[in-house]
């Protein structure tokens, strides 16, 4: 039986107090009540709650938590799951600044969708739209870790999207062919010996960064002209499996890197993990090491660099000399990987193994101009042939 009803009563100080309150059974058939100071406020939430409690997704207030408290709860699950540094630490980032500000102080059960849509629109407000996009996904999970445990009925900010972007997603930038043979030829000259077969692995196996600091000796098959990929070591340098299942796989190397590790292999300073690009102290390279003092240094000795600004202005150094940076990261390269694989008209199924995408809608979006254009390409070739030979 519902009901809405007039209380009034004296407050301690003397006050006369008048409220009114709503009186209902929850789902389980428990006693229910809550209390407005509007007779048309407690109408209109009896209502919905009346609905919620017919399709059993009512949650009393009394029951529910808090987004910061849920929030905690999300975190601690990451830490027993053994969730990588890097990815806690995003994580607790998104509830440290953005959610916890944003609607920390709210209980689950008091979140409606057109409350949920007013968050995402201040996060795209406030925030680039991956980072929104970031965001909204884990105050997502986070609620639905507070449903897996009985503390809300139902997720609603679950059916909350991100509103498509006008804008043409941007292509990434890949090295071109003459970049490439200049970076393979100065990795060729560098005094650093592990500069050359480096080069060669990040420019024909795509891998990750994170995947080369932490590759092993054991998965570099000399006679098999392969490298297989099983784990990678994280922002932290400690050495774990890959993020998904989809980071397992083997990848064919051409005879000119399969020469550069052999000659390397004799040189590599012996590890404790067998690491085949270990630091000079014999650990986990850095990422900012082999990225800025390997590859970078190897793209400026190339003449591959790009002029830094400062305030609006070209940065000079104390000869008044421009200051140059190179131009390619390391991620730059796996894409590299990906157009060269494209281009000899691999398998987009084949390329997605080879990259390590978990899906192959990951790798159409994001190299999905490349296969049109290699489609373009045999199109042209086959009708100039038609024409000429018949």
């Amino acid at each position: 039986m519902t009901s809405v009803r007039k209380r009034n009563w004296t407050a301690p100080n003397g006050e006369e107090k008048t409220a009114w309150q709503v009186d209902y059974k929850d789902a389980a058939g428990k006693r229910r009540s809550k209390q407005f100071t509007r007779k048309k406020d407690a109408e209109a939430w009896l209502t919905t709650a009346a609905y919620q409690v017919q399709q059993g997704t009512h949650t009393p207030d009394s029951q529910s938590i808090t987004v910061a408290k849920a929030a905690e709860l999300w975190i601690k699950r990451g830490e027993r799951e053994n969730l990588e540094a890097s990815t806690l630490a995003a994580y607790g980032q998104h509830v440290r600044l953005h959610i916890v500000p944003l609607c920390g102080d709210k209980k689950l059960s008091q979140i409606t969708r057109p409350m949920a849509e007013g968050w995402r629109d201040d996060l795209m407000e406030k925030l680039s739209r991956p980072m929104a996009s970031r965001v909204l996904r884990s105050l997502t999970a986070i609620v639905s870790e507070a449903q897996g445990r009985g503390y809300v009925a139902q997720n609603v900010v679950a059916g909350v999207k991100m509103r498509r972007a006008k804008r043409e997603k941007p292509k990434v930038v890949i090295p071109t062919k003459a970049e490439l043979k200049a970076i393979i030829a100065a990795a060729k000259a560098s005094a650093e010996p592990m500069a050359y077969p480096l080069a060669l692995i990040a420019i024909f196996a795509g891998l990750r960064a994170s995947e080369l600091r932490g590759l092993p000796w054991r998965c570099i098959d000399l006679k098999a002209a392969t490298v297989t990929v099983d784990q990678r070591a994280d922002v932290k340098n400690v050495i774990g499996p890959p993020k998904s299942e989809a980071g397992y796989r083997t990848i064919p190397l051409p005879a000119s890197a399969i020469a550069a590790l052999t000659a390397w292999k004799l040189a590599c300073p012996p590890t404790d993990d067998g690491l085949v690009f270990p630091s000079l102290a014999k650990r986990v390279m850095s990422h900012m090491f082999m990225n800025v003092n390997i590859m970078g240094a190897v793209q400026l000795a190339a003449g591959i660099a790009d002029p830094m600004m400062k305030d609006g202005k070209l940065a000079l150094d104390k000869d008044q000399q421009p200051v140059v940076a190179q131009r390619y990261t390391l991620h730059d390269f796996r894409h590299a990987a990906a157009s060269l694989w494209i281009e000899q008209r691999v398998n987009p199924k084949r390329v997605q193994k080879w990259m390590g995408h978990s899906s192959i809608q990951v790798t159409f979006d994001t190299y999905g101009h490349l296969f049109d254009q290699a489609d373009q390409d045999s199109a042209v070739a086959a009708a100039i042939e038609q024409e000429l030979i018949g």
